[in-house]
């Protein structure tokens, strides 16, 4: 099993990054670390680290997000590729901006009621069981509202985004191949949306409608315009 912790931290920053100071305040001051694509399964103590800003952990095997309630600095997050099931134990970063989870093995978009300063969600591509779809939490929707600007649900089995309606500052939306096949049911949320600027719908089977371009643009206030 590999944990991530001071020591596994110890073994992959360079000498020279420390050799004029002890490696405590180092820990200290460290901004950034990337441990993405190191076997990682679990994440363990590195309370030391406590101006983290960003966490590269991608690529790795981690089972559940935990042990980050130090980390309130921490904006950006990159979790994407793990084999996370639940999101959770995110309520102190409370400076989070943006938030990777794609790849893994989430099925409701929820625990992150507590947090008001996410502009970016991407949970792309979850391996979800067979004929399921990706779930959302009203109460996480809620608390995203206004600070959410870019979603990425791409290739979640998704069939339709009224519940979506409430994410008031969303400007990019990213739901390629999904299962979203009505024209009305998109319809009816494009005006809730009044800064959207970019959709990515590819892959849908909506897009094989006649003129569904036109008829999204249409409904849109925003879309295609400069």
């Amino acid at each position: 099993m590999v944990q991530l912790t001071t020591d596994l931290i110890a073994k992959n920053v360079s000498h020279k990054n420390r050799k004029e100071e002890d490696f405590g305040q180092y820990l200290r001051k460290m901004t950034h670390l990337n441990l993405s694509d190191k076997n990682i399964d679990a994440i363990g103590d590195i309370s030391l680290c406590r101006n983290l800003r960003v966490l590269y952990l991608y690529d790795n095997r981690i089972s559940q997000i935990q042990n980050l309630g130090f980390a309130s600095n921490i904006t950006h997050l990159y979790l994407q590729n793990n084999c996370i099931s639940c999101i959770e134990n995110l309520s102190s970063l409370k400076n989070l901006e943006k938030l990777y989870l794609g790849g893994n093995y989430i099925t409701v978009v929820e625990g992150l009621d507590k947090l008001e300063e996410i502009r970016e969600l991407h949970i792309e591509s979850q391996h979800l069981p067979l004929g399921e779809k990706l779930l959302f939490d009203p109460r996480s929707l809620r608390s995203l509202a206004k600070s959410l600007s870019v979603l990425n649900i791409s290739n979640n089995n998704i069939d339709e985004l009224e519940e979506l309606a409430v994410l008031e500052n969303l400007s990019y939306l990213r739901a390629a191949d999904n299962q979203l096949k009505h024209m009305k049911d998109l319809e009816a949320v494009l005006n809730k949306w009044p800064k959207l600027r970019r959709m990515d719908l590819a892959g849908n089977p909506i897009c094989h409608k006649p003129k569904y371009r036109d008829r999204i643009v249409v409904q849109s206030q925003t879309l295609g315009k400069k």
